[in-house]
């Protein structure tokens, strides 16, 4: 085992390569058959443990794990600052991430089961009500869609092996932190996490996803004090819901010309509340 203290350098461990990423051979057709050498994402179960007893197991790409696990403390609420971590090690095969706090914790007494990839997993009800962000920021739907692009680049795990989700955080002109995983729940906690351990601040930024925004996702945003959550996938009934009430906006299928704002789009200078209204008159037209 590696074990570490508190910091940047002795806190990013993960397994033997730590690179996201295994060879693979597959056999290609294309007008004829060809044998291809390359590389498949990797996946494997992630056991967490804190201050010595199992707290979750999270099926996830197996790198940047002490950043997942921190990050997944923190949406959950049993980790506040980073002074709180007293230290963290990864096993060798990094499946195993152990973190140890300067205070203890309640073992969760149920576990919900999300719409994540695989079935993510949180302790908390994700529709439960937070405050309205009052956190503010303005952007253009240009410059957002430039923002989503730079999250899959040339060298990126999704360049070199398909099928990763990718979240990162950006003042709303730049890029400040960058993650991937092939759990687009995952990503949020890593980037939580890699956050965290850089000493980011997230209030008041915004969250850039790759993956469909659902409530739990939504609710980690929103907890992060991100007043805009942009994908290039689609929110779920319940994510646009939530980011109506908590003063969220909210953006999906994110395109070259094109995107789709279903909460609040004052922050990207539309002053009409359009999509958000519609649905809110729709809803009580099925209640009727």
């Amino acid at each position: 085992m590696k074990e570490s203290a508190v910091g940047r350098g002795a806190m990013t461990g993960s397994g033997p390569n730590g690179d996201g990423a295994v060879g693979a051979r597959w056999l290609e057709y294309r007008r004829g058959w060809e044998a291809v050498d390359s590389e498949v994402i990797e996946e494997a179960l992630v056991t967490i443990y804190v201050n010595g007893r199992e707290l979750a197991t999270i099926m996830c790409t197996p790198r940047d794990q002490v950043a997942l696990a921190l990050g997944f403390l923190k949406n959950e609420g049993r980790l506040e600052r980073l002074e709180d971590v007293a230290l963290t090690h990864v096993s060798r095969d990094g499946c195993c991430v152990d973190v140890w706090l300067r205070h203890t914790i309640e073992q969760p007494r149920r576990v919900i089961i999300t719409s994540g990839c695989g079935g993510g997993v949180t302790f908390d009800d994700p529709s439960l009500a937070l405050p309205p962000l009052t956190e503010d920021m303005r952007s253009t739907p240009e410059r957002l869609t430039e923002l989503l692009n730079q999250l899959h680049y040339p060298g990126s795990l999704a360049a070199r092996t398909r099928g990763v989700h990718a979240a990162g955080l950006s003042d709303g002109e730049r890029l400040l932190a960058r993650v991937e995983d092939v759990g687009r729940h995952n990503t949020i906690d890593k980037l939580l996490g890699e956050c965290l351990l850089r000493g980011l601040e997230t209030r008041g930024r915004a969250l850039l996803a790759t993956g469909r925004v659902s409530s739990e996702m939504l609710r980690k945003g929103a907890l992060m004090g991100c007043p805009i959550i942009a994908s290039r996938n689609s929110p779920t009934s319940l994510s646009v819901a939530m980011a109506e009430a908590w003063n969220v906006t909210l953006v999906g299928y994110v395109r070259r010309d094109s995107m789709r704002v279903y909460a609040h789009p004052e922050r990207l200078g539309q002053a009409e509340a359009g999509p958000p209204t519609m649905l809110a008159e729709r809803r009580a037209a099925d209640r009727g």
